[in-house]
């Protein structure tokens, strides 16, 4: 690459992490953002994951709490622990783009997490910081946090919603760390919380026994919470027997999860209803009604299905899936009235090659961002048969006689530490399809086919009396209802973490001898691999060079207790197992596995139990022999060949033994460079197989020099130390052992006072540890000796640093305590422990076990070491050694890249100013060939982006065209700063270019959506996707050609009514009203909806459901919906219905005859004004609105009812009854309520547009300070404008003619309005700003 992209520099070794496997005490937490980054936790840490390549971009771990809040001792080890983590949620806010009154900031990656002590902390993950602490109010009860939720309070903030303990709700102000409102819901157990997609104040919770909470955020301050209590009825025998079983056992402070793991009860709010939530108790699903306070549907679970887990609603079909503990999935489609049927199970954890026993799924999740994209691309797809093009490398993209019908992207979680991706799809035969084409009609949508997304290619022109005639339809998706669809779940990635609690660390060490054979005095290659022993019995091989796992192998069937290297390709390890009472003993385990095969091999297995279990092993450098230290027995001696022979026992009372490490390689003379897994010029990163090919080789070469006779060069030897204090050396020549005769030191070199606990052996030092924290240090060859205390408790571990030619000093030790806790010791220094790296631990874990990395190849190049810490987590620490004293943490230095196998193509954790960059360009326009130039993974197949041409060296070319205002050098020099990105080809991945280069020619507004759901703005992405469609509302209105029709009380009668856009031709294909109304008012796309057809059919739809309810107040409502909607005639019937007893006979009857009244209509609506107005007044139950209804005065109506807070059935009663300018009235004043109550910004300006309010649309976009969305606007409303006026039919007319001169120009969108030229000179400002801050960041990747 020309340009290189350097990684960031972390603040500390954050960067170089792996984490442990998630447990069930992380409570199942995980969240996927809509920009697709997948974070989750494990452990005290968090992870983030992007989730289309399921690549590892970071792990966070959290700090220790204060000394204050753990109630411990600063002294106290256990004090210093950081507890398991047990929510996150990402920040909701999107990218900011205020750019000239505020410095570019990460605040859209921030990451809220709290743990089990109550603690909520604030995580910048682009800084890899905690920025923000909150403790919990009462430190000593350490009442964990059960969830966390966003739910916003202002237009520009958001508040933290917390349950915590087993009842408590609490809302934070993360601005100033404070607690506003706190609520006690005891006794009961609050299990989880959500908030309402329609509205973002709304939030609501559930508990253990159905105790709901809704609860609704008007302001800041305590007084404006607004609470209401409600009640599911649910089975709840179990629970009690649960909570009688835990009273004894557990904390009263504890959350839900904590007291019962296994009983879980699950919230998710419908994306397509609102007011309907779906709740999973244990062995029940429930559809819930909160504005009728009223289940409307539950289903108990089949015999032979295990306990719910999770529910998750399809955010485009209306699709339940329900996550279940034994990891399967159930799939749930509504069949009527929110009445769900089970169609099929699938399988989250497949059978084939699981442990025994299989591992849990703790989460599953959907991701949004792929959801968006769906909707954009089944609005503007070309194909006509399929939603996609098909992926000649995915053998999953091909199903033979088959409609795709969606796709839906599913991510679970699993305890043994893998992230499975799944793509779950909808697929109908070829059959319907073939019979819906032939049939060359459209066919009537039922009920059961609501959700399904239609597109139709008509021809169609108007008649003279204003009819549309469709002519040749052809159907592209075919109207399939959800009974007729078949499901398929494919396995298309995984993600593997540490599988298991980390027991055993083992990294290779470079062998001189490894090379003898082959000439040359240089060690082996140093292959970037750690290989790390597990409690399951696995054995996880790390490779540090892209941070992930390489292998897991499964060995063991229990704890791996000690694990070597032999060479650079082979492991030995060990496990013991205790026999049975009857016989006593131990049964030894030592397994052999080959890297390259994958082949495990057992030796030394004895037919009985022993009477010791091995304590230890010790591999040499070369791998040639292999030290088995015993519990109480003589140490063995083997050579290590491919069938492994017992050389002989040493029984000496051993305390330690440790094999010399290789010798510093003397300055290259003649021969070759050292070869390094990581070569510094290059950046890149040797696949392990060939460093492991390479080293078996050496050693193979060696092996022969050994059948040679060269039995001096290549004997090996290993310094031990005894029970009574004295010292060794042992060297091995093939099959003997001699002792070395090392130049002794002084007497007074061995102390009694201390036992040897470890030791380091590098020719010609031996260094030693004792149990007082004593090290000693002795030169076999001189018998020079030294010794200093590090007043610390015993030493575990001793290990030598990596050398490498031109090193200053060669003594460097690190040194493992037994508190866990380890420091670094220069032996060359004159006061090694004045001049040492004192790293009492990592903040919050403890360390079980270090060693170096053996990848140096210069001088200059940081020591690394290796750490397994108690939290399972593996970490690479730098060591700066250069300087007079040493230090920790990463210097400015050239990075040697992180290699990934495919590049990480995330735009939202691209830099800021780069982030806007690329959302400018993808705005404005690039041709598809841009996405292809030089990229890693697209210059493979270059074939799926369509319009791919030619590079060129101007990269103006690869612009589609400049806009109308703004500097028209700025998108050239964008380019020019996204290059680095590009040539990297990690700016879109193929999925997504395709995508783009479907839309790229379909207009701006596609174009705006695609750049929005790309960086994870979804409203705002409906929001360019509706705008389309209210532009054509607002055209309809302004030339009066809307079709004046009665009440409707036909489902879909409209679908012929006239409208401009039957009279838009999109480019490059042809296709009808309806089938894009259909699409456009489906799935996400429901929380835009405005027309009347909509709002009308969206209320009707909702009418069946209530019909077998019962009670007064479920009347009240159902008559309220009634007349909504028009049906009059029903509403009188249910009135005169009313029984003579109830205290709403009165009224009822009252509205009865006031709705049946056609007579004597000016008295009557005075009257009627009169009274209803004292109803109003008096009785909530909207009496007064329906007696408006019945004298015909339904703006009045509707003013009512949004005074009462009723906007949504408001806007259904004028969708029914009003046209025009009155009906734009109230969606203008719904508009203004979405945008300053609800802080809904795109729901807004889709109402202003709709009702002709641009000017206050365009008011809206300044304020928000959105310079480029506030040009965009403009841009995409002129280009939607003259598409509509370029298309209408018979131009030639005068009335035509006329209506063309009426509407040159959109109402305050002119272009010399002072509001317009004002967006053209700002963005111009913003473009300026943009480059310079683009120019002034450096490009990088994760």
């Amino acid at each position: 690459m020309s340009i290189p992209i350097p990684r960031p520099l972390p603040n500390d070794s954050w960067d170089c992490m792996l984490p442990g496997p998630p447990s069930r005490n992380n409570f199942r937490s995980a969240d996927i953002s809509p920009s697709g980054l997948l974070a989750f936790a494990s452990g005290s840490s968090v992870s983030v994951v992007d989730s289309q390549s399921l690549q590892l971009v970071t792990t966070i771990p959290l700090p220790p709490p204060s000394s204050s809040l753990s109630g411990s001792s600063p002294s106290n080890s256990s004090s210093s622990l950081s507890p398991f983590v047990t929510s996150v949620r990402w920040t909701p806010l999107p990218i900011g783009r205020d750019l000239l009154s505020n410095e570019p900031s990460s605040s859209h990656l921030i990451l809220a997490a709290a743990d089990r002590h109550g603690r909520i902390s604030l995580v910048d993950f682009r800084l890899r910081s905690v920025i923000l602490s909150i403790d919990p109010p009462d430190p000593s009860s350490k009442s964990g946090i059960q969830e966390l939720c966003w739910v916003q309070a202002r237009s520009d903030s958001f508040l933290l919603a917390s349950i915590s303990g087993p009842s408590y709700f609490s809302l934070y102000d993360t601005s100033s760390s404070r607690c506003i409102f706190k609520y006690d819901a005891s006794p009961e157990y609050l299990s989880c919380i959500r908030r309402d997609p329609f509205d973002s104040r709304h939030l609501c919770i559930i508990g253990l026994k159905g105790f709901l909470l809704s609860v609704k955020v008007l302001g800041e301050t305590e007084d404006s919470i607004a609470l209401k209590e409600l009640h599911i009825r649910t089975d709840c025998t179990e629970l009690l027997k649960l909570e009688k079983d835990a009273a004894g056992g557990s904390s009263s402070s504890s959350p839900a999860s904590a007291v019962f793991p296994l009983y879980a009860v699950r919230l998710a709010f419908s994306p397509h209803w609102k007011d309907i939530i779906y709740v999973t108790f244990p062995r029940e699903l429930v559809v819930f009604d909160l504005k009728y306070e009223t289940t409307l549907f539950s289903a108990a679970l089949p015999r032979g299905c295990a306990k719910f887990l999770d529910v998750l609603p399809d955010p485009n079909q209306e699709l339940v899936y329900c996550a279940h503990l034994d990891g399967k999935l159930s799939i749930w489609r509504m069949k009527e009235e929110q009445t769900y049927i089970m169609c099929t199970m699938e399988e989250l954890m497949p059978s084939i090659g699981s442990s025994v026993p299989s591992p849990s799924v703790l989460a599953v999740l959907i991701s949004q961002s792929g959801s968006t994209l769906q909707t954009i691309s089944k609005l503007y797809s070309e194909s006509s048969n399929r939603a996609s093009d098909p992926d000649f490398d995915n053998p999953f993209d091909f199903c033979d006689d088959t409609l795709l019908f969606s796709k839906t992207h599913l991510i679970s979680i699993s305890d043994d530490g893998k992230l499975w991706c799944w793509i779950l799809t909808a697929e109908g035969t070829g059959d319907v399809q073939k019979d819906a084409i032939n049939c060359g009609k459209i066919a009537d949508i039922s009920e059961e086919s609501t959700n399904t997304n239609t597109t139709f290619s008509s021809n169609s022109e108007l008649t003279a009396d204003g009819s549309r005639l469709l002519d040749n339809v052809k159907l592209s998706n075919s109207t399939v209802s959800l009974a007729d669809l078949t499901f398929k779940i494919s396995l298309v990635g995984q993600l593997q973490v540490l599988s298991s609690t980390v027991t055993m660390l083992a990294v290779p060490s470079p062998s001189l001898t490894a090379t003898l054979a082959r000439g040359g005095n240089n060690p082996a290659i140093a292959v970037p691999l750690v290989a790390l022993g597990t409690q399951s019995g696995t054995i996880d091989v790390i490779d540090v060079s892209a941070n992930a796992v390489a292998a897991s192998f499964s060995v063991h069937n229990s704890t791996v207790r000690g694990l070597r290297w032999l060479g650079n390709s082979r492991l030995v390890s060990f496990s013991y197992t205790q026999a049975s009472e009857k016989t006593g003993g131990y049964i030894n385990r030592l397994v052999v596995t080959c890297l390259r095969s994958g082949l495990n091999r057992t030796f030394r297995a004895l037919q009985k139990p022993e009477r010791a279990p091995i304590r230890a092993l010790r591999a040499s450098s070369s791998g040639r022999y292999l030290l088995i230290l015993f519990r109480d027995a003589p140490v063995e001696v083997w050579a290590m060949t491919k069938n492994p022979i017992m050389l002989r026992s040493l029984a000496l009372p051993f305390t330690v033994l440790e094999w010399t490490l290789p010798t510093v390689p003397r300055p290259v003379q003649n021969g070759p460079s050292r070869q390094s897994a990581l070569s510094p010029k290059t950046n890149t990163a040797l696949a392990p197989e060939e460093a492991a090919s390479s080293t078996m080789a050496s050693s193979s070469d060696s092996k022969a020099g050994n059948s040679d006779g060269s039995q001096d060069e290549i004997s090996e030897s290993f310094a031990f130390a005894l029970v009574n204090g004295a010292l060794g050396v042992f060297e091995v020549h093939g099959k003997r052992i001699r002792d070395f005769r090392p130049k002794w030191p002084s007497s007074s070199f061995v102390s009694a006072d201390g036992l040897i606990t470890a030791m380091a052996h590098r020719l010609p030092h031996v260094v030693m540890g004792d149990r007082s924290g004593n090290i000693r240090w002795w030169d076999v060859t001189t018998g020079q000796s030294s010794s200093f205390n590090t007043h610390r408790e015993g030493i575990r571990r001793i290990k030598f640093s990596p050398v490498v030619a031109g090193d200053r000093s060669r003594g460097r030790i690190a040194v493992l305590f037994s508190d866990n806790t380890f420091s670094v010791f220069d032996l060359d220094s004159p006061d090694p422990l004045a001049n040492s790296l004192l790293q009492p631990q990592f903040p919050g874990t403890l360390v079980l076990e270090l060693d170096w990395l053996h990848t140096r190849t210069d001088k200059n190049d940081p020591l690394v070491l290796c750490i397994a810490g108690a939290d399972s987590s593996f970490r690479l620490v730098e060591v700066n050694a250069n300087d007079k004293k040493m230090s920790s943490g990463p210097l400015p230095r050239n990075i040697k890249e992180r290699f990934r196998p495919m590049p990480l193509c995330c735009p939202v954790l691209l830099p800021t100013p780069h982030a806007l960059a690329l959302r400018m360009i993808l705005q404005l326009g690039v041709r598809p060939s841009w996405f292809n130039t030089s990229g890693t993974a697209m210059d493979k197949r270059p074939h799926f982006i369509p319009g791919t041409v030619s590079s060129s060296g101007d990269l103006r070319s690869y612009l589609i065209e400049l806009p109308p205002f703004g500097d028209s050098v700025v998108p050239e020099l964008l380019l020019k700063v996204l290059e680095p990105y590009q040539k990297e080809g990690c700016i879109l991945d193929d999925e997504r270019a395709r995508l783009y280069g479907t839309i790229v020619n379909n207009g701006s507004a596609a174009r705006f959506a695609f750049a929005a759901a790309t960086f994870g703005e979804v409203s705002e992405a409906l929001f360019w996707l509706q705008l389309p469609r209210a532009i054509n509302h607002l055209m309809n209105k302004l030339v009066n050609k809307t079709p004046q029709k009665a009440p409707i009380s036909v489902p879909n009668s409209d679908l012929d009514d006239i409208s401009l856009l039957s009279r838009i031709t999109s480019k490059g294909k042809s296709t009808s009203e309806t089938g894009r109304r259909n699409a456009l008012s489906q799935g996400q796309l429901r929380l835009m909806a405005f027309e009347q057809e909509d709002l009308w059919e969206s209320a009707n739809e909702r009418i069946p459901w209530h019909e077998k309810l019962e009670g007064e107040e479920a009347i009240q409502n159902r008559v309220h919906e009634l007349v909504s909607v028009g049906n009059l005639e029903a509403a009188v019937s249910l009135l005169l219905s009313t029984s003579p007893e109830s205290p709403y006979f009165y009224p009822n009857a009252l509205r009865a005859v006031a709705l049946s009244s056609a007579v004597s209509r000016s008295l009557l609506e005075l009257a009627v004004k009169v009274v209803a107005a004292n109803m109003v007044r008096t009785d909530r139950s909207l009496s007064g609105t329906h007696l408006l209804c019945a004298v015909g005065r339904y703006q009045e109506a509707c003013s009512q009812l949004q005074d009462a807070g009723y906007w949504t059935d408001a806007a259904t009663l004028a969708a029914a009854h009003l046209k025009g300018s009155d009906y734009a009235r109230v969606l203008q004043r719904w508009a203004e309520h979405v945008l300053h109550a609800e802080h809904n910004i795109w729901r807004a300006l889709i109402l202003f547009v709709a009702a002709g309010a641009i000017q206050e649309a365009l008011a809206t976009l300044r304020e928000a300070k959105q310079p480029d969305t506030a040009a965009m606007f403009i841009l995409a409303c002129r280009e939607i404008h003259s598409e509509v006026m370029g298309n209408l039919v018979g131009s030639d007319d005068e009335s035509e003619s006329s209506i063309k001169d009426k509407l040159a120009d959109l109402p305050g969108l002119n272009p010399a309005n002072e509001d317009v030229i004002a967006v053209s000179e700002y963005f111009g400002e913003y473009q300026r700003k943009l480059v310079h801050l683009c120019m002034d960041s450096q490009p990088f990747s994760y």
